[in-house]
Parts: C-alpha cells; structure tokens; sequence
C-alpha cells in the first residue's frame, strides 16, 4: 500500500488540512502510517519529514498574507526543539499497541475541547 500516488495524493490532503488548520499535518499522517503498518516509532519519525516540507509551503503562503507573528513562532519553536528532543527520547520506550492508545486519546481530548468551546 506504499503506493506513490495513493501517498502524494494523501499528502495533498494533509497539506489543505494542515495550512488551514495549523495542526502540522501529523494527526493526519500517523494513523495513515500506523494503517500502513509502521511502527509508533518510524511512523511519528516520517510523520516528522511529511510536516516540515508542508511546514516550508504552508509558511512561505501565509507570509504573503502576514499571518505570521515570527517573535512569538520562534520562540514556540525554540522550546518546541527541547520538547522533540526529549518526546523522540519517550516514545522509543512505548510499544506501538500502546502509542495507538495514547494517540487515540489526545485526538479525542482535543476533539472535545474544540466541540465544547467557542
């Protein structure tokens, strides 16, 4: 199933949803990948390389709109670079029956606080 235009044209979708919604596209591409059959740890790894080409587009396009606020997505950014660093460490340690769980869990909880508040 790791049929290029099936995968290219999944990642069109995950680029529309990840510009307009901000969420960087993983929420999309992990299950994708888990579906495929990757393990949590190699799914999350090319989940990664997925969102920082749509990362590149998405910035380039809402630049021209100057919808960006750089101090503030620098420093978001510069804490995000412990973060990964110390969440790449975690997740090699969870089994991938696990992480789906976990995963699972996080989608719902945002789900419901987005349903929940205005």
């Amino acid at each position: 199933m790791n049929n290029p235009i099936v995968l290219t044209l999944f990642g069109i979708l995950v680029g529309i949803g990840a510009s307009f919604t901000g969420l960087g596209g993983g929420f999309l591409v992990i299950p994708l990948l888990l579906f495929l059959g990757y393990s949590a740890q190699k799914a999350v790894g090319t989940s990664f390389v997925t969102i920082l080409v749509i990362a590149i587009s998405a910035l380039l396009a809402h630049n021209k709109f100057t919808n960006i606020d750089y101090r503030a997505g620098l420093l978001l950014g510069c804490g995000g670079v412990v973060g990964a660093q110390i969440g790449a460490r975690l997740v090699e340690h969870i089994s991938t029956g696990s992480f789906k769980k976990l995963f699972a869990g996080v989608l719902l909880g945002l789900a419901g606080y987005l349903f929940l508040h205005k």
